[in-house]
């Protein structure tokens, strides 16, 4: 299990949050809401947000200028991981990724369990770093959000936690490094 190290400083990093949702407003998004508490309450910068109806193309155009913007480190997309026919989240964003993050997704299902039971088969969480940006995309719902940030998106977006973290990679000039491959 991995552990934090108390003697390297913390660095803020940039992350835009979207919202994907057919129905959601700024006034109604809870799990948007959820995310930037968690990200401002960790110390982390909220460099944009948005709100973005279920269509790969519309997905697609609103992340790609964020991933070309040198200035945002980490991407966090809520909904359109599910099975319906409007759910298209992991579909927009699979051929944006330089790199997938596998272990993401089957952690996020693993750690799911605990609390949905098998419906957690239904989640669709992906994540992926494109262009030295880390995306990840979760589920719609608050608690899912929750679960998401707190026990793994978090912890992988602090530069103190250690083996490994994506904070060296996502910062100008840096690299992934991972102490326990040194």
């Amino acid at each position: 299990m991995g552990h934090s190290k108390k003697e390297v400083a913390f660095r803020a990093i940039n992350i835009a949050i979207l919202t994907v949702s057919d129905s959601r407003t700024a006034a109604t998004d809870t799990s948007g809401d959820v995310l930037q508490q968690g990200v401002e309450a960790a110390g982390h910068n909220v460099a944009q947000r948005a709100i973005v109806i279920d269509d790969i193309y519309k997905l697609r155009a609103s992340v790609s200028p964020w991933v070309a913007d040198q200035d945002i480190h980490a991407i966090l997309i809520t909904g359109g991981t599910g099975f319906t026919s409007r759910d298209s989240t992991p579909e927009a964003m699979l051929p944006l990724f330089d790199k997938e993050i596998s272990g993401y997704g089957e952690l996020f299902r693993s750690i799911s369990y605990q609390d949905i039971g098998t419906s957690t088969i239904q989640s669709r969480a992906v994540a992926g770093v494109a262009n030295k940006t880390v995306i990840f995309c979760m589920p719609g719902s608050p608690n899912a959000c929750r679960t998401a940030w707190e026990k793994i998106i978090c912890q992988q977006l602090d530069v103190r936690h250690r083996p490994c973290n994506f904070v060296e990679m996502v910062m100008p000039g840096g690299d992934i490094s991972c102490e326990s491959r040194s």
